[in-house]
Protein backbone atom coordinates (compact mmCIF):
# COMPACT_ATOMS: atom_id res chain seq x y z
CA UNK A 1 0.00 0.00 0.00
CA UNK A 2 1.39 3.41 -0.96
CA UNK A 3 2.14 5.99 1.70
CA UNK A 4 -0.45 8.38 0.34
CA UNK A 5 -3.12 5.73 0.76
CA UNK A 6 -2.82 5.05 4.45
CA UNK A 7 -1.03 6.78 6.33
CA UNK A 8 21.34 -0.99 12.02
CA UNK A 9 21.37 0.36 15.51
CA UNK A 10 20.90 -0.98 19.00
CA UNK A 11 17.77 0.08 20.85
CA UNK A 12 19.61 2.17 23.43
CA UNK A 13 21.50 4.14 20.79
CA UNK A 14 18.78 6.54 19.65
CA UNK A 15 21.15 9.48 19.70
CA UNK A 16 23.49 7.65 17.36
CA UNK A 17 20.67 7.28 14.86
CA UNK A 18 19.97 10.99 14.82
CA UNK A 19 23.69 11.76 14.43
CA UNK A 20 23.85 9.32 11.54
CA UNK A 21 21.04 11.14 9.74
CA UNK A 22 23.16 14.29 9.83
CA UNK A 23 26.40 12.79 8.50
CA UNK A 24 28.33 14.87 5.98
CA UNK A 25 28.07 14.07 2.33
CA UNK A 26 25.14 16.17 1.23
CA UNK A 27 22.08 15.24 -0.80
CA UNK A 28 22.28 13.37 -4.06
CA UNK A 29 22.49 15.55 -7.17
CA UNK A 30 21.86 12.77 -9.64
CA UNK A 31 19.22 13.51 -12.24
CA UNK A 32 16.40 11.08 -13.02
CA UNK A 33 18.24 10.33 -16.28
CA UNK A 34 21.38 9.36 -14.33
CA UNK A 35 19.37 7.11 -12.04
CA UNK A 36 17.51 5.69 -15.04
CA UNK A 37 20.79 4.74 -16.71
CA UNK A 38 22.04 3.07 -13.55
CA UNK A 39 18.71 1.31 -13.09
CA UNK A 40 18.98 -0.06 -16.62
CA UNK A 41 22.40 -1.48 -15.68
CA UNK A 42 20.88 -3.09 -12.56
CA UNK A 43 18.13 -4.60 -14.71
CA UNK A 44 20.77 -5.99 -17.07
CA UNK A 45 22.49 -7.64 -14.12
CA UNK A 46 19.21 -9.17 -12.95
CA UNK A 47 18.60 -10.65 -16.38
CA UNK A 48 22.17 -11.89 -16.73
CA UNK A 49 21.84 -13.66 -13.37
CA UNK A 50 18.82 -15.58 -14.63
CA UNK A 51 16.15 -13.43 -13.02
CA UNK A 52 13.21 -11.50 -14.38
CA UNK A 53 12.98 -7.75 -14.00
CA UNK A 54 9.23 -8.18 -13.57
CA UNK A 55 9.71 -10.54 -10.63
CA UNK A 56 12.52 -8.80 -8.71
CA UNK A 57 11.63 -5.60 -6.87
CA UNK A 58 14.42 -3.01 -6.77
CA UNK A 59 14.33 -0.99 -3.56
CA UNK A 60 16.21 2.28 -3.97
CA UNK A 61 18.24 2.80 -0.80
CA UNK A 62 18.48 6.58 -0.41
CA UNK A 63 20.31 6.50 2.93
CA UNK A 64 22.55 9.58 3.17
CA UNK A 65 21.51 10.98 -0.21
CA UNK A 66 18.49 13.04 0.85
CA UNK A 67 14.92 13.31 -0.46
CA UNK A 68 16.14 14.47 -3.89
CA UNK A 69 17.45 10.97 -4.52
CA UNK A 70 14.04 9.50 -3.74
CA UNK A 71 12.40 11.96 -6.12
CA UNK A 72 14.91 11.08 -8.85
CA UNK A 73 14.27 7.37 -8.29
CA UNK A 74 10.53 7.88 -8.67
CA UNK A 75 11.01 9.87 -11.86
CA UNK A 76 13.24 7.09 -13.19
CA UNK A 77 10.38 4.63 -12.72
CA UNK A 78 11.11 3.05 -9.35
CA UNK A 79 8.26 2.65 -6.89
CA UNK A 80 10.05 1.40 -3.75
CA UNK A 81 12.39 3.49 -1.58
CA UNK A 82 14.26 2.29 1.51
CA UNK A 83 15.71 4.21 4.45
CA UNK A 84 17.75 2.98 7.41
CA UNK A 85 16.93 5.71 9.92
CA UNK A 86 13.57 6.91 11.18
CA UNK A 87 14.51 10.59 10.93
CA UNK A 88 15.56 10.26 7.30
CA UNK A 89 12.47 8.28 6.37
CA UNK A 90 10.20 10.90 7.95
CA UNK A 91 12.09 13.72 6.21
CA UNK A 92 11.90 11.97 2.83
CA UNK A 93 8.18 11.32 3.19
CA UNK A 94 7.48 14.93 4.21
CA UNK A 95 9.48 16.32 1.29
CA UNK A 96 7.78 14.09 -1.26
CA UNK A 97 4.33 14.88 0.13
CA UNK A 98 5.09 18.60 0.02
CA UNK A 99 6.18 18.28 -3.61
CA UNK A 100 2.77 16.86 -4.47
CA UNK A 101 4.09 14.14 -6.74
CA UNK A 102 3.72 10.36 -6.58
CA UNK A 103 4.60 8.63 -3.34
CA UNK A 104 6.79 5.53 -3.13
CA UNK A 105 6.28 2.45 -1.06
CA UNK A 106 8.59 3.23 1.84
CA UNK A 107 10.67 0.43 3.34
CA UNK A 108 12.34 0.70 6.73
CA UNK A 109 15.60 -1.21 6.42
CA UNK A 110 17.34 -0.49 9.72
CA UNK A 111 17.29 -2.15 13.10
CA UNK A 112 13.96 -1.25 14.70
CA UNK A 113 14.21 0.96 17.77
CA UNK A 114 10.95 0.81 19.69
CA UNK A 115 11.08 4.49 20.67
CA UNK A 116 11.20 5.46 16.97
CA UNK A 117 8.30 3.35 15.75
CA UNK A 118 5.52 5.81 16.58
CA UNK A 119 7.10 8.53 14.43
CA UNK A 120 7.03 6.47 11.23
CA UNK A 121 4.45 3.73 11.81
CA UNK A 122 1.91 5.24 9.42
CA UNK A 123 4.53 5.86 6.72
CA UNK A 124 6.17 2.45 6.38
CA UNK A 125 4.96 0.06 3.71
CA UNK A 126 7.32 -2.76 4.76
CA UNK A 127 9.50 -3.19 7.84
CA UNK A 128 12.50 -5.25 6.69
CA UNK A 129 14.59 -5.59 9.83
CA UNK A 130 12.50 -7.46 12.42
CA UNK A 131 14.68 -9.81 14.41
CA UNK A 132 12.97 -9.96 17.80
CA UNK A 133 9.46 -10.11 19.23
CA UNK A 134 9.75 -6.81 21.14
CA UNK A 135 10.20 -4.83 17.94
CA UNK A 136 7.24 -6.59 16.39
CA UNK A 137 5.06 -5.88 19.39
CA UNK A 138 5.69 -2.14 19.15
CA UNK A 139 4.92 -2.12 15.43
CA UNK A 140 1.73 -4.15 16.00
CA UNK A 141 0.66 -1.70 18.71
CA UNK A 142 1.17 1.32 16.47
CA UNK A 143 0.08 -0.25 13.17
CA UNK A 144 -1.89 -3.49 13.52
CA UNK A 145 -1.55 -5.73 10.51
CA UNK A 146 1.68 -4.11 9.30
CA UNK A 147 3.79 -6.00 6.77
CA UNK A 148 7.20 -7.15 7.96
CA UNK A 149 10.14 -9.31 6.98
CA UNK A 150 12.15 -11.28 9.52
CA UNK A 151 15.85 -10.48 9.31
CA UNK A 152 18.18 -13.48 9.44
CA UNK A 153 21.79 -13.47 10.53
CA UNK A 154 23.56 -15.32 7.73
CA UNK A 155 27.00 -13.80 8.25
CA UNK A 156 27.76 -14.22 11.95
CA UNK A 157 29.23 -10.70 11.95
CA UNK A 158 28.58 -8.66 15.08
CA UNK A 159 27.99 -5.45 13.10
CA UNK A 160 24.98 -6.99 11.36
CA UNK A 161 21.64 -7.73 12.96
CA UNK A 162 19.31 -10.65 12.53
CA UNK A 163 17.98 -13.68 14.33
CA UNK A 164 19.67 -17.05 14.00
CA UNK A 165 18.10 -19.15 11.24
CA UNK A 166 17.22 -21.86 13.76
CA UNK A 167 15.05 -19.34 15.63
CA UNK A 168 13.35 -17.89 12.56
CA UNK A 169 10.32 -20.19 12.35
CA UNK A 170 9.46 -19.52 15.99
CA UNK A 171 9.78 -15.77 15.52
CA UNK A 172 7.57 -15.89 12.44
CA UNK A 173 4.87 -17.66 14.47
CA UNK A 174 5.15 -15.12 17.29
CA UNK A 175 4.85 -12.16 14.92
CA UNK A 176 1.83 -13.66 13.21
CA UNK A 177 0.25 -14.31 16.60
CA UNK A 178 0.54 -10.62 17.56
CA UNK A 179 -1.18 -9.54 14.36
CA UNK A 180 1.60 -8.77 11.88
CA UNK A 181 1.77 -9.94 8.28
CA UNK A 182 5.08 -11.76 7.79
CA UNK A 183 5.89 -11.87 4.09
CA UNK A 184 9.29 -13.52 4.20
CA UNK A 185 12.92 -12.97 5.12
CA UNK A 186 15.63 -10.37 4.70
CA UNK A 187 19.38 -10.68 5.16
CA UNK A 188 22.64 -8.84 4.60
CA UNK A 189 25.40 -10.92 3.08
CA UNK A 190 28.83 -11.27 4.70
CA UNK A 191 31.65 -8.81 4.12
CA UNK A 192 33.97 -10.01 1.38
CA UNK A 193 33.65 -11.39 -2.14
CA UNK A 194 30.05 -11.60 -3.40
CA UNK A 195 30.35 -15.35 -3.85
CA UNK A 196 30.76 -15.69 -0.07
CA UNK A 197 27.09 -14.72 0.29
CA UNK A 198 25.82 -17.68 -1.74
CA UNK A 199 25.52 -20.27 1.08
CA UNK A 200 23.61 -17.87 3.34
CA UNK A 201 21.30 -16.71 0.56
CA UNK A 202 20.62 -20.32 -0.37
CA UNK A 203 19.85 -21.18 3.27
CA UNK A 204 17.41 -18.24 3.52
CA UNK A 205 15.58 -19.18 0.33
CA UNK A 206 15.28 -22.81 1.42
CA UNK A 207 13.84 -21.73 4.77
CA UNK A 208 11.37 -19.39 3.08
CA UNK A 209 10.31 -22.23 0.79
CA UNK A 210 9.84 -24.57 3.75
CA UNK A 211 7.65 -22.05 5.59
CA UNK A 212 5.72 -20.99 2.49
CA UNK A 213 6.91 -17.37 2.64
CA UNK A 214 7.17 -15.64 -0.75
CA UNK A 215 9.48 -12.67 -0.13
CA UNK A 216 13.30 -13.00 -0.09
CA UNK A 217 14.97 -9.61 0.30
CA UNK A 218 18.61 -10.45 -0.37
CA UNK A 219 21.30 -8.81 -2.42
CA UNK A 220 22.70 -5.30 -2.59
CA UNK A 221 24.92 -3.46 -5.05
CA UNK A 222 27.89 -5.85 -4.90
CA UNK A 223 26.18 -9.21 -4.46
CA UNK A 224 22.82 -8.77 -6.18
CA UNK A 225 23.88 -11.11 -9.01
CA UNK A 226 24.42 -13.96 -6.56
CA UNK A 227 21.19 -13.12 -4.75
CA UNK A 228 19.11 -13.16 -7.93
CA UNK A 229 20.67 -16.44 -9.00
CA UNK A 230 19.71 -17.93 -5.63
CA UNK A 231 16.09 -16.73 -5.73
CA UNK A 232 15.85 -13.12 -4.54
CA UNK A 233 12.45 -11.48 -5.02
CA UNK A 234 13.73 -8.13 -3.74
CA UNK A 235 17.13 -6.41 -3.88
CA UNK A 236 18.21 -3.27 -2.01
CA UNK A 237 20.39 -1.00 -4.12
CA UNK A 238 21.90 2.31 -3.04
CA UNK A 239 25.38 2.83 -4.45
CA UNK A 240 24.44 1.10 -7.69
CA UNK A 241 21.83 3.82 -8.30
CA UNK A 242 23.16 6.91 -6.54
CA UNK A 243 26.91 6.39 -6.14
CA UNK A 244 28.81 6.23 -2.83
CA UNK A 245 27.84 8.20 0.25
CA UNK A 246 30.71 10.43 1.43
CA UNK A 247 32.40 9.39 4.64
CA UNK A 248 30.06 6.58 5.57
CA UNK A 249 30.09 2.80 5.58
CA UNK A 250 27.04 1.67 3.65
CA UNK A 251 27.38 -2.11 4.21
CA UNK A 252 27.83 -2.51 0.45
CA UNK A 253 24.42 -1.11 -0.47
Amino acid sequence: MAVSEHHGVAENHGAAEERSSRRPGGPSRLSPADVGDRLAAVHDRITAAGGSVADVTVVAVTKGHGPAAAAAALEAGLTDVGENYAAELATTAAALLAAGGPMPRLHFLGHVQRNKVRRIADLVHLWQGIDRRAAGQEIARRHPGASVLVQLDISGESAKNGCHPTEAAGLVDELVDIGLHVGGFMAVGPTGPPEDARPGFRQLVALADRLGLPERSIGMTDDLDVAVAEGATMIRVGRGLFGPRNGADDLRR
